[in-house]
């Protein structure tokens, strides 16, 4: 190990590595393309940039001055990204190494001018790593290693044609590496099209249960769902925690829930901007927030120090999921705990993702309200302000409160302080309750009324409860069955409702205009269904044949037209049909030298210029020229020069005046009437 990499893995108190640090850095891998699958949390990161640290530096401790990029690191996210970056820069900051990022939602124009200054190190994201290469803004014929981060992941998101595109403007000779949590079949196709002889790595702890995670499986009814999740948040009272949804809107919903009910919490989606979701991780680094509510995409690969707890609050989709969800805890050898919120009817879900995960976990209810209340008195007594001595400022005002309270005010005072500060827990039902059908309670002793409207005058249930209730002043718990018939309706009213009812109604018994309604004293005989409208679909019936075996019918032959190319006639080879009696002729037969035209005299001969002209050019004239006839204008007296064509008249937008207002260049036009030129439009003549 290069020894500036050795220093800086001591200041940040690495003093052994984990299973898939030494597992990539094993001597003999030489400088060979890894395919390397290990659990999230297991510390990947600082992994592969242990792995590519000697094929950088060469025989060097230190980097040479920055030029075109060295090592390509692709991540799926912008925070897995940034993220990554960081890590890069305390464990290559020693050996001088310059590390540039190309992420989305970053201004394109630094990213830029940081790639033209130089860098060792580019960490990037697949989409705008893609533009900076069609732009020509990054130089890849100097890599020396790639490494693909999460790379499962990235093919999820509908990387793969990115990726292809990325390794293909790579040189030949790079060394590339894939890190993934898993290694689906897609993944292998990817490392084999991409990589040379890969070595495949596998850590132990791949195939076990990951030891520093505790797994809980909380059942709850449907409706408890939100407040379970309090419940838990407020038992556990971790320092971090990261409550995991499968919607942005859900993220949205729990988000606002939690900041009114006292936590301090942020939300990480995809509809934030990338400002907003780096102050959102910032504030839980700090200490500002200590809930965190988000997607799972947007949470891919952060890595939130000290985060203790997280809670599914929406089953995930898939095992993968769920493994890299719990995998945000239990980090660098921390313990931690990842609790299943399971609606009732959920269980069967929940088990089957736990089982494909290859994951055990503890199945039981939430923290009650009464295990939350108990849970925060042992931490109130074990807490480390009773064992502080009492400061010079405060001794004369706790010796005052010694002398006029009481021990047991004094402490029913800090309990009701304390819990004030906390966010109430709440009561939760039993789950198993819930899941059981409830029993359909007996309406009790009721009167029967019959209504004169049925299915003949499109009568509903839904329209009939709000006017028996408007109509009699009595609610739907007193309304029993609603039976819709052919004519008429039948209402079943709680008998101790009846009087009343009957009182709002009033003698005449309407319930609006033309809907009566009549005491009955004893249950209706209901009919049944409708019978079918004469000429519907009749039923069906069995053929004498149904047990005969089914086929197609047989086809009959072809007709034989012939060869449409060889097979035809020339058009005079057959006399044409004589005509029937009384068919029409199919032009006018001609006329006989003597015989008088028909129709209408022809006049005058017409000529080109004798008479007027039909047709297009019949009458005056219309457009620019104003109405008069056409040939060649008489010479210009002294009257007014012409006035220009009208400007933009070809852009509907200006062909109009504004009212009230004067039309540029030239008079108003003339009204329409006598006087007016032919056509709305025409300008006025000239010289008038």
């Amino acid at each position: 190990m290069k020894k500036t990499i050795a220093a800086a893995l001591e200041t940040q108190g690495y003093h052994t590595l984990t299973p898939v640090q030494e597992a990539v850095t094993a001597p003999d891998l030489g400088a060979a393309d890894l395919l390397v699958s290990a659990q999230t949390g297991s510390g990947k990161t600082v992994g592969f940039g242990l792995a590519i640290a000697p094929t950088l530096l060469g025989d060097d401790d230190t980097f040479a001055s920055a030029d075109a990029p060295l090592a390509l690191i692709i991540a799926p996210t912008r925070e897995l990204a940034l993220q990554v970056k960081r890590e890069f820069q305390w464990l290559y900051g020693a050996a001088g190494a310059v590390i540039a990022s190309c992420v989305g939602g970053m201004d394109m124009r630094d990213e830029r001018r940081a790639l033209a200054r130089g860098a060792h190190v580019v960490v990037a994201t697949p989409g705008r790593l893609v533009d900076h290469i069609k732009r020509g803004s990054i130089d890849m014929g100097s890599l020396r290693a790639v490494v693909l981060d999460e790379a499962d992941e990235m093919l999820d998101l509908g990387f793969r044609e990115d990726l292809e595109f990325i390794l293909g403007q790579s040189p030949e000779t790079r060394r590339t590496l894939m890190f993934s949590a898993t290694v689906p079949a897609a993944i292998a196709k990817l490392a084999k099209s991409f990589q040379r002889d890969a070595v495949r790595v596998t850590t132990v702890s791949e195939t076990s249960q990951h030891a520093d995670i505790e797994y809980k499986a909380m059942t709850v009814a449907p409706r408890d769902a939100e407040n379970a999740i309090i419940n838990v948040l407020r038992f556990y009272d971790a320092r971090n925690a990261i409550v995991f949804c499968n919607t942005r809107a859900m993220v949205a919903r729990l988000t606002s829930r939690f900041s009114n009910r006292g936590f301090s919490v942020v939300a990480l989606s995809g509809e934030l901007t990338q400002n907003e979701r780096t102050h959102a991780l910032q504030a839980m680094r700090d200490g500002r927030a200590r809930v965190c509510v988000a997607t799972d995409v947007a949470a891919r690969g952060i890595d939130l120090p000290g985060l203790e707890l997280v809670v599914h609050a929406e089953l995930p989709n898939n095992s993968d999921t769920l493994l890299h969800r719990s995998g945000r805890t239990g980090r660098a050898g921390a313990k931690g705990t990842s609790a299943l919120i399971v609606p009732v009817k959920m269980r069967g879900k929940a088990e089957r993702l736990l089982r494909f995960a290859k994951l055990t976990a503890e199945w039981g209810a939430p923290p009650s309200a009464a295990e939350v209340l108990a849970r925060d008195e042992e931490r109130l007594l074990v807490d480390t302000p009773w064992d502080e001595p009492v400061g010079e400022d405060d001794q004369d005002f706790v010796a005052k409160l010694a002398a006029q309270f009481s021990a047991p005010q004094l402490a029913a005072a800090f309990l009701r302080l304390h819990r004030e500060r906390q966010s109430a827990p709440e009561e939760l039902g039993n789950a198993e309750d819930a899941a059981k059908p409830r029993p359909r309670e007996a309406f009790g002793p009721s009167v029967w009324f019959s209504v004169n409207v049925g299915r003949d005058k499109n009568a509903e249930a839904r329209w009939l409860l709000p006017l028996l209730c408007k109509a009699g002043g009595i609610s739907k718990d007193d309304i029993g069955a609603i039976r819709i018939q052919q004519d008429q309706s039948y209402v079943e009213i709680l008998k101790s409702s009846v009087d009343g009812f009957l009182g709002r109604v009033g003698s005449g018994m309407e319930l609006e205009a033309g809907t009566l309604i009549t005491q009955l004293d004893k249950a209706p005989v209901l009919a049944g269904p409708p019978p079918r409208q004469a000429g519907g679909k009749p039923a069906y019936k069995p053929r004498d044949n149904d047990a005969a075996p089914r086929a197609k019918p047989a086809r009959a032959p072809k007709k034989d037209h012939g060869d449409a190319l060889t097979d035809w006639k020339p058009k005079g080879d057959k006399p044409a049909g004589a005509s029937k009696p009384g068919d029409k002729p199919h032009s006018k037969p001609a006329g006989k030298p003597g015989d008088k035209p028909q129709g209408k005299p022809a006049g005058k001969p017409k000529g080109k210029f004798e008479g007027k002209p039909k047709g297009k050019f019949g009458g005056k004239p219309e457009g620019k020229f104003g109405g008069k006839p056409a040939g060649k204008s008489a010479p210009r007296s002294d009257a007014a020069p012409a006035k220009r064509s009208f400007e933009g008249a070809s852009d509907p937008s200006k062909r109009f005046t504004p009212p009230g207002a004067k039309p540029k260049g030239g008079k108003p036009r003339t009204a329409k009437g006598k006087g007016a030129p032919k056509g709305g439009s025409a300008f006025p003549k000239r010289g008038k």
